[in-house]
């Protein structure tokens, strides 16, 4: 086994089954391998994004309700009036979300999470065949993940 990068076409990579022989399967190799960061990075998107959304849920579930200026004006005249639990203002209640909803978007992040490391091992392994032609793959797989995936947490 090699411990310099080479630019041959032959090479085992992550399992036994699945050794290159020739430009065509390196080739197709370096696309499934770009694909894979492809995915790797976008399922880091969706991580991000999803701890976002589920911020953004908690936060306005807790933040108290705003009341509105003409409100706030007239209870300046409820304080000294004797029926002023019945004139005042009704606040809506505070939506808490559920402990149930908050477990079901851990879980899935907690899945997501060990997606992400597994295929990112996985990825680290195939760079460890010290060949050229799946290091470029990882590196452009990557770029183009991040080029399609980050752009989108600011249109959601």
């Amino acid at each position: 086994m090699h411990m310099t990068f080479e630019a041959g076409s032959s090479v085992t990579l992550l399992f036994d089954f699945w050794e290159v022989h020739g430009p065509t399967g390196m080739a197709l190799s370096v696309f499934v391998v770009l694909l894979l960061t492809v995915f790797y990075e976008l399922l880091k998107v969706s991580r991000v994004w999803l701890g976002k959304r589920s911020e953004q849920a908690d936060q306005s579930a807790f933040s108290p309700p705003v009341l509105s200026s003409e409100c706030q004006g007239s209870s300046a005249a409820l304080a000294s009036s004797l029926s002023e639990s019945s004139l005042a203002p009704m606040e809506q209640t505070v939506h808490i979300p559920s402990t149930t909803n908050r477990w079901c978007v851990h879980g899935v992040q907690t899945a997501l999470h060990i997606l992400q490391v597994v295929l990112g091992y996985m990825l680290m392994l195939c760079v460890m065949s010290y060949n050229t032609w799946i290091f470029l793959g990882v590196i452009v797989g990557s770029v183009i993940g991040y080029f399609i995936g980050f752009p989108l947490l600011d249109q959601f």
